[in-house]
Formats: C-alpha cells, sequence, structure tokens
C-alpha cells in the first residue's frame, strides 16, 4: 500500500473516503496513492477512516499527506490543513475545470419527474458542514423558500453523512429526493452498473469547486512540492491511462482557494434569508 520513498522520509497516510462509495472505486484510488508515492518519493500509507469516523478527524492528524476535503468545511475550519491538488473530473458537465455540483435524485420508480414534484415530501441531506450535501442543496432551494415564504418540505432527514447513506435512504423509501456529489455519483454510476436503474436525477445545482486533496499543516514544503508535481504529470501518465478511466479522471490541477469564497457567500445568502437547514 505504500511505494518506494526516500530513505530519510516519514510516512504519512493517504485516505480517498470521500470518493470510494464502492469498492472498485476505493481499489482505484489505492492504486492511485501507490503510484502517487512511486512517483513523488513521499512514502504514503493507504489507511482506512470509514464512516462512522468523522472526517474531521482524518483532516486533524499531524501525519497526513493527502486526502479529500470539502472546501465548505475547509473554509470555516480555523487551523487549515495544506492544500495539495484539486481532481479534475471528466465530462461535459465540469468543462475540464476543477469544479462539481450536487444532482437531486430520486427513486427510480418514484412519481417525482421534477424537483418541485418533491416539495411537501422527506428531504435528505449530509451533514451541515457539507458543501454538496447542504450548503449546494440549501442554495438551490433558497429561491423557492422566497417564493413560498415557508419550508418546501414536511421532513428533513439527516444527517446521512455519505452519499451511499443518501441512496439507502431513497432505496429504502425513507426519504423521496437527496443530494449527491456528481463526482462521487459519476464513481458509483461507473462502478455499480445497477445504480442507474434505480435512481434519477430530478435537478442539477450550479457548479461550485471541487473538494481537494489536502495535507497537515505541518507537512514541510518540499513533500507538498514532491506531491504536486507527481499529480501534475498524471494526465499524461501511460501507466495512469486506466486509473484514469476507472477514477473518470482527467487530471489534478492547482488549488484555487478564493474560488472557494463562493462556498461561504452561499451560506450567508442562506443565513441571511432565515433558511439555516433545507427543507
Amino acid at each position: 500500500m505504500t511505494g518506494g520513498a526516500r530513505p530519510s522520509t516519514l510516512y504519512y497516510v493517504a485516505n480517498a473516503r470521500m470518493y470510494s462509495g464502492v469498492p472498485a472505486a476505493a481499489a482505484a484510488w489505492t492504486e492511485l496513492f501507490d503510484w502517487l508515492a512511486r512517483e513523488s518519493g513521499i512514502a504514503l500509507d493507504v489507511i482506512d477512516h470509514a464512516f462512522p469516523l468523522p472526517l474531521s478527524d482524518l483532516w486533524a492528524r499531524r501525519d497526513l499527506g493527502a486526502a479529500f476535503m470539502c472546501g465548505f468545511p475547509f473554509m470555516l475550519a480555523a487551523d487549515r490543513p495544506r492544500p495539495v491538488a484539486a481532481p479534475v473530473p471528466f465530462g461535459a458537465l465540469y468543462g475540464g475545470m476543477p469544479v462539481y455540483a450536487t444532482r437531486l435524485v430520486v427513486r427510480a420508480d418514484s412519481r417525482f419527474r421534477s424537483l418541485e414534484d418533491t416539495f411537501g415530501g422527506r428531504l435528505g441531506f449530509t451533514v451541515p458542514d457539507s458543501h454538496s450535501g447542504y450548503n449546494a442543496l440549501r442554495h438551490h432551494l433558497l429561491p423557492h423558500y422566497r417564493q413560498r415564504g415557508a419550508n418546501l418540505y414536511r421532513e428533513s432527514v439527516g444527517p446521512l453523512t455519505t452519499p451511499g447513506r443518501v441512496i439507502r435512504a431513497l432505496l429504502d423509501d425513507e426519504i423521496d429526493v437527496g443530494p449527491l456529489d456528481s463526482y462521487a455519483l459519476d464513481l458509483m454510476l461507473r462502478h455499480d452498473p445497477l445504480l442507474d436503474s434505480q435512481i434519477r436525477i430530478v435537478a442539477t445545482t450550479d457548479l461550485a469547486p471541487i473538494p481537494f486533496l489536502v495535507a497537515a499543516g505541518g507537512c514541510p514544503d518540499d513533500v507538498i512540492a514532491a506531491l504536486q508535481t507527481a499529480l501534475w504529470g498524471f494526465a499524461a501518465a501511460p501507466a495512469c491511462a486506466s486509473l484514469r478511466e476507472r477514477l473518470c479522471l482527467d487530471a489534478f490541477a492547482a488549488v484555487d482557494l478564493a474560488s472557494y469564497e463562493l462556498t461561504l457567500r452561499w451560506d450567508a445568502e442562506a443565513r441571511a434569508a432565515g433558511y439555516a437547514q433545507p427543507g
């Protein structure tokens, strides 16, 4: 699970829980981290940090080398980890940029044909510090909330925490509609062919900057630089052709922290309207 490292280098941990919703995707991320360790010379130990362990504990690790973090909690954090690189998913939605959206999904066999059809029902959400599963969801619903002057759903169900648990709540008829990180959904659809027949997208939010890989706040500059140099080569590396396809991923890009101010603006706008929780 680790690559060849410089003899003097400590081991750093790596994790892709946010985008490991199915086993095949998790295995592909492990392969990527192994490749990254070899190419960078930084020893990476791929660790499990599965639900119900809080992601905040992962992000706070002092030995963190590469783990995905949502931009919203990053911007809210008092002690931020160090940005490493942002993924660029492939597909028309993303336009070759390190962005993503929230897909609002229902059961495929439900009567709902539009998002508006779900109003008055049961809305799922992930956690309050999630952008895709809470902040972007609330932003998308805000115009409808303003128009009605009241909540749109009879019940808000959560925290469901993970995309997988949102899908399970849909299929178990615990919610009528739920939010899914578009890139996480891409990976689940790529590796779980049955899923496409079980759920249906009824709306897509505006684009926002995507969750990115971070390292510990105290991670040395040379370690960050080595990881970045390797990741900039991912898009053209012949050895990564299969990984690019299995990870639905074109490249890695530099993290533009200023773009993540959008997550705070959306949060402030909803709170100013009195719409603190989506529902």
